[in-house]
C-alpha cells in the first residue's frame, strides 16, 4: 500500500504547487553528531495531522529514510541503517515544520536527500549533506634518525588520523617555499570511513633547517600546524670523518707532547750553561785577585830595600 501511496505521489510531482524550503547550501555534520534536515511548507488553510503525509528519501537510490502517514511514523520499509537514528518534530508538524532529526552521523550519511509534503497540494525539495570529522594534530618523523651525514636524503613523515574528507597537506621550508612538489602522499580509510593521511617529504639534509606540514580540512576550514628543525646536533660525524679527527687528534697531542720535552730540554741546557758560566767566571775572579794579591806584595819588598 505505502509503495502505491507513494507512485501516486511521485506521479502528481509536475502538479505539485506546495512550496517547500530547505538549505541551499549543504548542510555540514560532524561525524558521530546529530544534525537536523530542515524542510518546513507553507499551508495556509488548517489541516489534519492525519491529512499529512511526509515522505524522506536518499534522492540517488529512492531509499526510504523516513516516513509519515496518517498521523504516524511509517517505518516498516526504511533502509535498516537508518533504524533507530531518524525521527520528525510532531509538535511542530502542524506548523509547517516537515524537518528531519537524523542522529549519530556517519560517513555513509553523506548525500542528497529529498523531502516530500502533501497536505492537500503536494511538493517535494532536495538537500545535500555533507558529513566531516576534525583531523588528529599532525606528527613528524624523521628517517633515518641516526648516521645522519650532510648531503644525505632523508624523509619527513607527517601523519594525521580521524578526519574526514580528505585533507590537503602543504609542506614548507622556513623560507615559506612551497615543497608540495617533493611530497608522496596517501589516504587510508579506516572502517568508519574516516581517514589517516600520510604524507611523505624527501629532502637533502642540510644542517638548521626548518620543515613545516600544514593539513587543511576543506570543509571545516580548520588547519593542523606541526613544524620541525634538522639541526647539526643531530647530525653524526661520518666514519671517515671521525677517523681522520681523531687521527689528527693524536698527531697534535703528540706533536705536544714532543714540543713539550723539547723545551724542557732547552730549559735545562740553558741552565746547565748558565751554570757553567757562571762557575767559570768565579775561577777567573778568584785567580785575578789573587794575582793582584802577589803584585801588591811583591810591590811592598822593594820599598824596604831601598
Amino acid at each position: 500500500m505505502l509503495s502505491l501511496l507513494l507512485s501516486a505521489v511521485l506521479a502528481v510531482q509536475a502538479m505539485a504547487v506546495l512550496e517547500l524550503n530547505v538549505p541551499e547550501q549543504p548542510v555540514v555534520a560532524l561525524h558521530s553528531s546529530d544534525v537536523v534536515l530542515n524542510c518546513s511548507f507553507n499551508h495556509t488553510n488548517p489541516f489534519n495531522l492525519s491529512d499529512l503525509s511526509v515522505f524522506w528519501q536518499l534522492t540517488d537510490t529512492q531509499r526510504s529514510v523516513h516516513r509519515y502517514l496518517e498521523g504516524h511514523d511509517q517505518l516498516a520499509d526504511q533502509a535498516e541503517r537508518f533504524a533507530n537514528r531518524t525521527r520528525l518534530f510532531p509538535n511542530q508538524l502542524g506548523l509547517g515544520n516537515a524537518s528531519l532529526l537524523l542522529s549519530r552521523v556517519v560517513v555513509a550519511d553523506e548525500g542528497s536527500y529529498t523531502c516530500f509534503v502533501r497536505v492537500q497540494d503536494f511538493g517535494s525539495a532536495a538537500l545535500l549533506l555533507q558529513v566531516a570529522a576534525p583531523y588528529s594534530k599532525p606528527v613528524v618523523t624523521l628517517e633515518p634518525q641516526s648516521n645522519l651525514r650532510p648531503g644525505d636524503e632523508v624523509a619527513l613523515t607527517c601523519v594525521s588520523y580521524g578526519g574526514y574528507p580528505e585533507g590537503d597537506v602543504i609542506w614548507q621550508d622556513a623560507g615559506g617555499r612551497n615543497l608540495t612538489e617533493n611530497i608522496t602522499t596517501s589516504v587510508v580509510a579506516n572502517g568508519e570511513g574516516l581517514f589517516t593521511v600520510t604524507s611523505v617529504l624527501t629532502v637533502v639534509l642540510e644542517p638548521n633547517s626548518t620543515y613545516s606540514c600544514r593539513l587543511i580540512n576543506p570543509i571545516l576550514g580548520e588547519e593542523g600546524y606541526i613544524s620541525v628543525t634538522v639541526t647539526g646536533q643531530n647530525i653524526a660525524f661520518p666514519p671517515v670523518a671521525l677517523w681522520v679527527t681523531v687521527g689528527l687528534a693524536i698527531c697534535l697531542l703528540v706533536l705536544l707532547i714532543a714540543l713539550a720535552a723539547v723545551c724542557r730540554r732547552k730549559i735545562k741546557e740553558s741552565c746547565e750553561e748558565a751554570k757553567r758560566e757562571a762557575e767559570e767566571a768565579k775561577v777567573l775572579e778568584e785567580e785575578e785577585e789573587s794575582k793582584t794579591g802577589v803584585r801588591t806584595r811583591w810591590g811592598g819588598g822593594d820599598e824596604s830595600g831601598g
